[in-house]
């Protein structure tokens, strides 16, 4: 099964957000996946410096981490650890919260998640991984679409994950949480909860699976 890896975008903790990402990974482990399996980075608890103060803060020269603070190594050694990474957030402003936008920035590195070339063509380093975006608004569908023109999952989506070589194969959003009731709340942790249900079924990528048969 694939090692799965859930990033929780809001800076709140206690938040919706955290709810649902917990019922899906209730829907994974339900569905007999070890819990070795699930990883999952709370950014509400925000234990990392949100902005880079150097160059190399964005940087890893050819892998190399050890200039970082331990806790973006961490951050680092969980994605490249992942083989489906799993997104939830709410859309503020037309685009995600700060405070996943810095993990993206502290965490999705040159010499980790990509490397440059000499041409305007880069090396994608986390290519055979997947990705799931959910997030929460309260903006309608259709507004969303053509006014903001799916802003913050079109970014997360194709400005960095594909950038990187992480397929996405779901975008989930629940709308409008500003005005739902108990019941509508209940049914989206239902629909997520069989998300990660569906999710538990995902293969490890190729070159995972191949270095745990070596090891």
């Amino acid at each position: 099964m694939a090692n799965t890896l859930v990033i929780i975008g809001h800076p709140n903790a206690g938040s919706f957000n955290h709810a649902l990402a917990e019922q899906y990974a209730t829907g994974l482990r339900a569905a007999s996946v070890d819990a070795s399996e699930v990883r999952v980075i709370d950014l509400a608890e925000r234990e990392f410096e949100l902005l880079p103060t150097t160059r190399g803060d964005l940087r890893a020269p050819d892998g190399d981490t050890s200039h970082l603070e331990p806790r973006i190594r961490a951050f680092i050694d969980d994605v490249a650890w992942a083989d489906h990474l799993v997104f939830f957030f709410p859309q503020w402003w037309g685009t995600y919260p700060a405070v996943l936008k810095a993990f993206l920035d502290r965490a999705i590195l040159s010499g980790t998640a990509f490397r440059y070339g000499r041409g305007q063509i880069s090396t994608r380093l986390l290519e055979g991984r997947t990705a799931r975006i959910v997030m929460t608004m309260d903006s309608p569908i259709a507004w969303n679409r053509f006014v903001y023109r799916n802003a913050a999952e079109t970014s997360l989506k194709r400005a960095t994950l594909a950038y990187c070589g992480v397929r996405t194969v779901g975008i989930t959003r629940l709308t409008p949480v500003r005005f739902s009731t108990p019941e509508k709340r209940a049914a989206w942790l239902e629909q997520v909860r069989r998300l990660g249900a569906t999710d538990a079924s995902r293969p490890r990528r190729a070159v995972a699976a191949a270095s745990a048969s070596a090891g």
